[in-house]
């Protein structure tokens, strides 16, 4: 018999049900730009605008925001490159402190932290579509509800599908924010430098700033360019060893000068006490461009923007449901990967139907987007906070290990972002109402269903690199 043969189609039959490298840097680019250019840059600014004395203030808040950012992809860029997989966070999670952490996050993706952006996104984009369209009370909620189907529908149809549909919603979201860069700058042309100066008068001449200000202004800046951290969840399809480290890189460079730019003809359009005052400052901004018109063109911006983080949520969050089903037989069913497709589909229903819960949840709240805002937000920092400390943990546990990417001025740069995550931490518990208490609550009733779970597949550190093999510790076999 031919061995060679015999070793190929063993090759194959391994590699069936897995994740393949089918997406390229720019692919993981676009789904990552989507996932964090959302309805929040259309939000946020006024929020930031408020806490800042002046301009310089407030330019810098966003500038700072980048920088944090950016110190945080450092991190995961080592992570994802030196562990590649379909589980991202919950992969590296579990590898550092064992698979019961490992399920407690994987759980929280599925209840609280993803299905609730998933469910934060479509409440957004049914307010806007009710002003355009309303079906009575209940008609955020309804289109809230038709857009978590369809996007779930459209991501079991296959990646390709779900990847090309995100690279059409992240192009016009960009376009849409262009678009208010250059109306902001021609109100300012046209009214010469007075905006401009009022922007640079707001705030009374204050020189300085409080430290609880200067950290609200940043949990709101830091909650618009959340979601670069889903990047991890597509490191066992992207093509090349350095390739999803390249598409962090270049997602927060795109991101940055976004925000910047957006932020820049804001305060340029509408000067800083302007901004601060507005209920929407976008369509207020395109409003005084372009007239009425302007105003309905930003509803749609907002709408596609929403959809654009909505669906590349879809996509990375059902990538931990199928590693959790993966690992744990218990939940074998969730682990299906359907080739055909290149796509988790019974992870992507699961989470669909979750979602679903949460939309019919928060349509019985005075405000949908704000329950699910603190339904989620302390849970996710809980886990940031863990998966960034896994940086040190993982560098002493497996020194060995072959490391594409390395993160720079270790472990200075992981210690700063631990620190950002600690802070963050405290904020998102400090700042949010109610509706947090129950996210951590969802969060404990993992405990019980872990105990039934049991003990993971033997395999479930396996990484989903070819040739990969675990480092040994001295002595083992």
């Amino acid at each position: 018999m031919d061995t060679a043969a015999t070793d190929a189609s063993a090759a194959k039959a391994a590699d069936a049900g897995r994740p393949r490298r089918c997406l390229s840097p720019i692919d993981a680019i676009a789904i990552i730009v989507g996932m964090v250019i959302g309805s929040m840059i259309f939000k946020a600014p006024s929020m930031v605008a408020g806490f800042s004395p002046n301009v310089t203030y407030f330019i810098g808040f966003w500038v700072l925001g980048g920088v944090v950012s950016l110190i945080g992809a450092l991190c995961y860029a080592e992570l994802a490159a030196t562990y590649p997989d379909a589980g991202g966070d919950y992969h590296f999670l579990s590898r550092a402190y064992g698979p019961s952490i490992g399920f407690l996050f994987a759980w929280a993706r599925l209840a609280v932290i993803q299905t609730g952006s998933i469910a934060i996104q479509a409440f957004v984009i049914g307010d806007y579509a009710s002003q355009l369209m309303s079906f009575g009370p209940a008609s955020s909620a309804t289109y809230a509800a038709v857009v978590v189907v369809i996007l779930t529908a459209l991501n079991m149809a296959g990646i390709r599908q779900g990847k090309w549909a995100q690279m059409v919603l992240t192009s016009c979201v960009v376009l849409g924010l262009v678009l208010l860069v250059g109306a902001g700058f021609a109100l300012a042309t046209r009214a010469g430098a007075a905006p401009a100066a009022a922007a640079a008068g707001a705030g009374g001449g204050a020189a300085g700033i409080s430290f609880g200000a200067a950290g609200l202004a940043m949990v709101f800046v830091l909650l618009t360019y959340g979601g670069w951290n889903e990047a991890a969840y597509l490191s066992a399809e992207v093509r090349g060893q350095r390739g999803i480290a390249a598409a962090l890189f270049w997602s927060i460079g795109i991101i940055t000068g976004i925000y910047v730019l957006a932020n820049l003809a804001m305060v340029a359009g509408l000067g800083l006490d302007g901004v601060a005052q507005s209920k929407a400052v976008g369509a207020e901004l395109a409003g005084s461009a372009f007239g009425a018109w302007g105003t309905v063109l930003v509803s749609l911006v907002v709408v596609v923007a929403a959809l654009s983080t909505a669906n590349a949520t879809v996509i990375t969050g059902a990538r931990t449901n199928y590693a959790l089903g993966r690992d744990f037989p218990l939940l074998a069913r969730l682990g299906h990967w359907d080739e055909r497709g290149g796509t988790p589909t019974n992870a992507l229903l699961v989470q669909g139907a979750i979602a679903l819960a949460l939309v019919l949840f928060g349509g019985f709240a005075p405000s949908g987007f704000a329950a699910m805002v603190e339904y989620s937000t302390p849970v996710f920092w809980l886990f940031f906070l863990l998966a960034a400390v896994s940086v040190l943990v993982l560098r002493r546990r497996d020194p060995y290990a072959q490391r594409p990417f390395r993160v720079p001025l270790y472990p200075l740069t992981p210690m700063l972002f631990i620190v950002v995550c600690g802070y963050m931490l405290y904020s998102s518990v400090m700042y949010t109402g109610r509706w947090a208490w129950v996210g951590l609550a969802v969060l404990a009733a993992g405990v019980p269903l872990l105990l039934l779970a049991g003990r993971p597949a033997p395999l479930h550190l396996r990484d989903d690199r070819r040739g990969f093999e675990p480092v040994l510790a001295e002595g083992e076999a």
